[in-house]
C-alpha cells in the first residue's frame, strides 16, 4: 500500500467531524475509516467544489458523474472488507478518490473506467499522490473482454437489475462483490435499490442486504464522445 498522504493534512477539528460522519453512517471498520481520513478528498473534487470537499455530501463531477460522500463510500468499503492481501476491481473510478481509498487496505487496485476524460484524470492525480499500487484504466468494465484475472474483492459503483455474471466471472473462490441492486419499480415508478455484498462460497453465492443504495444504473460499452 503507497500514498504519500497523511490524516495529520487534516485539520483535528475535520478528521472529528469526519469520524462522526463515517459512525453516523454505520462505518465501524477502523481500517476504512483511517483509510478515508488518510485520502485528500479535496484533491479529486472539482476546483469550484472544493471547499464542500470535506462534508459529507456528493459532489457532481466530470462526464455527468457524481464522486461518493465519504460516509457512503465507507459504507461499501466496510461491505466489502478489503484485506492487505487482496487484489481488487473496482469499476466506476470517477474521480478516482475511490482507488485512492482502496489502494490502502488493498494489494493491488485496478480500476476501470467508461469515461477516457475520468480514467487520464484519475491516474493523474493518483501518480501525483505518489500511490503505486492503484491503477485506473480507460475500460468497460462490465465486458469480458480483455481477461483480467480473478479478484478477492470486486466492487461496482452502480445499480444492476440483476447480479451482473461478467463481473461474477472474475471473483475468485471465496471472493466478495458489492453492487448496487435494484428493487421492483413501484406503483408511483420510482426506484429503489440496495447495497448487496455477494460472497462466493464454494459453487454457489450468498447474497447479503447492506441497506439503501443510491447509486446510478448501470452503463455498459465505454463513452465515445468523453
Amino acid at each position: 500500500m503507497s500514498g504519500a498522504f497523511e490524516a495529520e493534512a487534516l485539520p483535528i477539528e475535520t478528521r472529528a467531524a469526519l469520524a462522526l460522519q463515517l459512525r453516523r453512517a454505520g462505518v465501524r471498520n477502523v481500517a476504512v475509516m483511517r483509510a478515508i481520513e488518510r485520502a485528500p478528498r479535496e484533491l479529486f473534487s472539482p476546483h469550484r467544489f472544493r471547499d464542500l470537499s470535506n462534508r459529507n455530501l456528493a459532489l457532481p463531477i466530470e462526464c455527468g458523474q457524481t464522486m461518493p460522500s465519504s460516509a457512503e463510500l465507507g459504507r461499501w468499503l466496510e461491505a466489502l472488507g478489503v484485506e492487505p492481501s487482496h487484489r481488487v476491481l473496482e469499476v466506476g473510478s470517477g474521480s478516482g478518490y475511490g482507488a485512492a481509498v482502496l489502494a490502502q487496505l488493498g494489494r493491488e487496485i485496478l480500476s476501470l473506467e467508461r469515461y477516457e476524460t475520468l480514467a487520464i484524470e484519475a491516474q493523474s492525480r493518483l501518480t501525483s499522490l505518489a500511490i503505486s499500487n492503484a491503477q485506473v484504466v480507460f475500460a468497460d468494465g462490465l465486458a469480458r473482454e480483455p481477461a483480467l484475472g480473478l479478484f478477492d474483492r470486486i466492487i461496482l459503483h452502480m445499480c444492476f437489475e440483476e447480479t451482473p455474471a461478467t463481473a461474477l466471472e472474475r471473483l475468485a473462490p471465496g471472493g466478495v462483490m458489492v453492487f448496487g441492486k435494484f428493487l421492483p419499480r413501484a406503483a408511483s415508478g420510482r426506484r429503489r435499490a440496495r447495497l448487496v455484498r455477494l460472497e462466493r462460497a464454494g459453487s454457489g453465492f450468498n447474497e447479503i442486504d447492506r441497506g439503501e443504495c443510491r447509486h446510478a444504473a448501470a452503463l455498459s460499452g465505454r463513452a465515445l464522445a468523453l
